[in-house]
């Protein structure tokens, strides 16, 4: 049978130059494949950094009522205003630059500025304002952007939506706020989005074993049994290759598919039986996992047993007939 092991990255977020924040470096899940490194430089209008207090300055010198006093006829900018509608070459927004310095009020204060469009104005990295506040778990500014309509649905550079962000890092406040007063539709697309790599946000939940996350989107009503895009698992697919008996118990209490099957047929147990997991067999088996599927190798589990005598158990053949009679108890 292939092994077709998905592996999550680390992917890139913020960018920052002054000093590098110390990063961590215990991410749970597979890491051997398009494992990047995070870097955060800082974004400059022009030629000069621009600092938290050049941020403050800058914010109170401008107010809304100053803008709509303007002359009717053609007329330059002030500087403030220019400043508050410049793009930087990183394509961020003075919002985007208040929430990596991490300046809560003047972000909040940005954020009631602005109207929804600027708020979902995408960096050179296709980062949105939501994107960077959840990198950074800034759950305040998480949920003040998504009160003044912010969208979910834009997507990153790879693919990730700020739901795939919170999914992956952990971020269970954020991913709290960003579902917790949107429409069933609206959250649906956003369950339904794949990244660049085929994996939606339960994909992701399940691969770091974000527990909390997964009971989040379950009860949210996303699809327990959506196919990620390369090999089609599922979340339990993947639960079962982490050996994480938790999720694997979250997802089948909650009515995950037992049988749903790969592109190339295999079946959560055929992943148990083929990595020795006698106890995660057992458990699917428990379930009522259909012991018989065979993939598109033509293997059943049991043909994966490799002579494991506690996965063999799990397979008596209760077909054979003596007299009439079923023999049960008889392995192979």
């Amino acid at each position: 049978m292939a092994n077709d092991d998905c592996s999550i990255d680390l992917y890139p977020s913020i960018l920052k130059s002054e000093e590098p924040r110390e990063q961590s470096t215990d991410f749970s899940g597979p890491k051997d494949k398009f494992s990047t490194v995070e870097e955060r430089l800082d974004s400059a209008y022009g030629s000069s950094s621009i600092t938290v207090e050049s941020l403050s300055e800058i914010v109170e010198d401008f107010s809304l009522s100053t803008a709509n006093e303007k002359q009717e006829q053609p007329s330059e900018l002030s500087e403030q205003e220019n400043l508050l509608t410049t793009i930087t070459d990183d394509g961020d927004t003075i919002l985007h630059l208040a929430i990596i310095h991490e300046d809560i009020l003047i972000t909040q204060e940005l954020i009631q500025l602005f109207p929804k469009e600027v708020l979902d104005i995408q960096n050179n990295l296709y980062q949105s304002p939501l994107h960077l506040a959840t990198y950074l778990n800034l759950a305040d500014v998480v949920k003040d952007l998504i009160d003044k309509g912010a969208s979910l649905g834009l997507q990153d550079q790879d693919g990730n939506t700020a739901l795939h962000v919170a999914c992956q890092h952990g971020q269970t406040v954020c991913a709290t706020e960003m579902t917790r007063d949107v429409s069933p539709s609206k959250l649906a697309l956003v369950f339904e989005t794949q990244n660049w790599r085929g994996l939606t946000c339960l994909h992701l939940a399940a691969l770091n074993k974000q527990h909390q996350i997964l009971e989040l989107l379950m009860k949210k009503a996303a699809n327990l049994n959506i196919q990620e895009g390369t090999s089609g698992k599922t979340a339990l697919h993947l639960a079962v290759e982490l050996h994480d008996i938790s999720a694997v118990r979250l997802l089948l209490n909650r009515g995950a598919n037992v049988d749903a099957a790969m592109f190339n047929g295999c079946t959560p147990l055929h992943l148990a039986v083929g990595r020795q997991d006698a106890t995660i067999a057992t458990l699917l088996c428990q379930s009522g996992a259909d012991t018989m599927l065979r993939n598109m190798e033509d293997e059943t589990p049991l043909d994966l047993a490799d002579g494991n005598d506690d996965i063999l158990a799990l397979f008596p053949f209760d077909d054979i007939q003596i007299s009439g009679r079923s023999v049960v108890g008889v392995k192979f």
